[in-house]
């Protein structure tokens, strides 16, 4: 028996969202399509797949059951579709890369100049954006791949590949700064000065953090602010390293600094084309630089 494969979208985002209409804002489709397309799966597999009766739509035993295999069913069709892509050969004539300042560009250079010899011909653009912001610009197509701090869940459409490259993240303020002059800084003492915290364009409410709070969308607007002497900031090392002209120190604190680490994401519904996939099997590949020839 074959099901529709919209249908079983549905079904993975509306578990996903926990909403058929949620589900339906996602897919830009109406509630309606929505509901029936589930329900002609119900209707296909003979089960009952999500408990109505609750204000929101909840999953069955039996609709946890299935969820796994046709997460599994997305999944190799997903990778069908790759290895078509791939095989095909059709090059496509832009590509956009959306980077986080979490990932150390150290061999960038090097990947540029390999990328501009093997598609010399293709529109390269490049965007500078965190963690939702990231997936953001990939679901509305305005990106094609994506490198990003390793992030605890990914929306079902999006996929992701763990990078060999990690970051190390320490708190840092201005050398004048009160904070530095101390021996050893406790969270007490974090909680009551100002943090000049990353704040994302998607970010809502419930998960900002609480307290003396300023906030920018880049890691690059904190490291200047920090400089200025307006408060502490969660940076990246080699951001630090290479921008704050020796402005700023790391803090003493328990438990920093931090090694973060990075995936490659990208559209399941839009995948990137044989230069994408160059490039991110350039990216997993990325742990020594590769000459030119390669």
């Amino acid at each position: 028996m074959h099901y529709s494969p919209e249908a079983l979208v549905a079904f993975v985002e509306a578990a996903a969202l926990g909403s058929f209409s949620a589900a339906a804002r996602k897919l830009r489709k109406s509630q309606s399509t929505i509901s029936t397309a589930i329900a002609n799966l119900e209707a296909d597999l003979g089960l009952t797949l999500f408990d109505r009766q609750a204000r929101q739509p909840v999953l069955t035993d039996h609709g946890r059951r299935v969820l796994s295999h046709v997460q599994e069913i997305l999944a190799a069709s997903e990778r069908l579709d790759s290895l078509s892509i791939r095989l095909a050969g059709q090059v496509e004539t832009r590509l956009t890369f959306v980077l986080s300042d979490t990932y150390q560009p150290t061999y960038h250079e090097d990947l540029l100049r390999r990328f501009e010899q093997r598609y010399p011909d293709i529109e390269f653009e490049c965007l500078i954006a965190e963690e939702a912001d990231v997936i953001d610009l990939i679901q509305l197509r305005r990106a094609h791949i994506g490198v990003v701090e390793v992030q605890s869940s990914y929306p079902p459409d999006i996929a992701a590949r763990r990078l060999f490259a990690q970051t190390e993240m320490a708190i840092f303020v201005q050398a004048d700064h009160p904070l530095a002059k101390l021996p050893h800084v406790y969270p007490e003492q974090l909680a009551t000065t100002r943090q000049l915290c990353l704040n994302t364009y998607n970010r809502t409410e419930r998960n900002q953090p609480q307290g003396l709070m300023w906030s920018a969308p880049s890691y690059l607007m904190l490291l200047e602010m920090a400089e200025q002497g307006f408060g502490w900031a969660i940076l990246p090392r080699w951001l630090v390293d290479q921008y704050s002209h020796r402005k700023l120190v790391a803090l003493p604190t328990m438990g920093w600094p931090k090694m973060v680490s990075i995936d490659a994401v990208w559209s399941k519904k839009s995948p990137p084309g044989p230069a994408g996939y160059w490039l991110l099997d350039q990216l997993a590949d990325e742990i020594r630089p590769h000459s030119v020839s390669e």
